[in-house]
């Protein structure tokens, strides 16, 4: 019979422990996702930078988008570093929104100062990345050595 009163004392969890937990736990729930508020993030910039009200495709548009998408995935990889999908995707945004920042430099300078300066993005003119002769010119080239082993035998 000693066993049968013990048996209440093993229970972990009470009714009401169980109710006031769940409660606990909604209070932690009241944090906002990290990907809503890049989402509110990039719908401001955008709002920002547009040239008019139905503007979608213009590349001052496209570039603020991309760069708080960029903040977002570096955060995200800063968590995850093995995540290496997501930074091949980071790798492809960036590169597309190098590629619209060169076209971009190329039509409308004053656009190019005035975004890059607002978002904070660096970024190289195209006309000022050396070519290969600029940064290897000065030294000599290779000697002619057709089929010629150089070690000595």
């Amino acid at each position: 019979m000693a066993t049968t009163e013990d048996e209440p004392e093993d229970i972990l969890f009470e009714a009401s422990d169980i109710e006031e937990g769940e409660e606990s736990g909604g209070a932690a729930d009241d944090t906002v996702p990290a990907s809503f508020l890049s989402q509110q993030r990039i719908a401001e910039l955008r709002q920002t930078y547009r040239r008019n009200e139905k503007d979608t495709g213009s590349p001052e548009f496209q570039v603020a988008g991309m760069t708080e998408r960029i903040s977002h995935l570096t955060q995200h990889l800063k968590d995850h570093p093995k995540d290496f999908s997501t930074r091949r995707g980071l790798v492809a945004l960036v590169n597309k929104r190098r590629r619209l920042l060169n076209y971009l430099y190329r039509e409308n300078e004053q656009a190019y100062v005035e975004i890059v300066g607002g978002l904070g993005i660096r970024h190289k003119v195209p006309g000022a990345i050396p070519s290969k002769e600029d940064t290897y010119g000065r030294f000599p080239g290779q000697k002619n050595t057709k089929g010629k082993s150089k070690m000595k035998k």
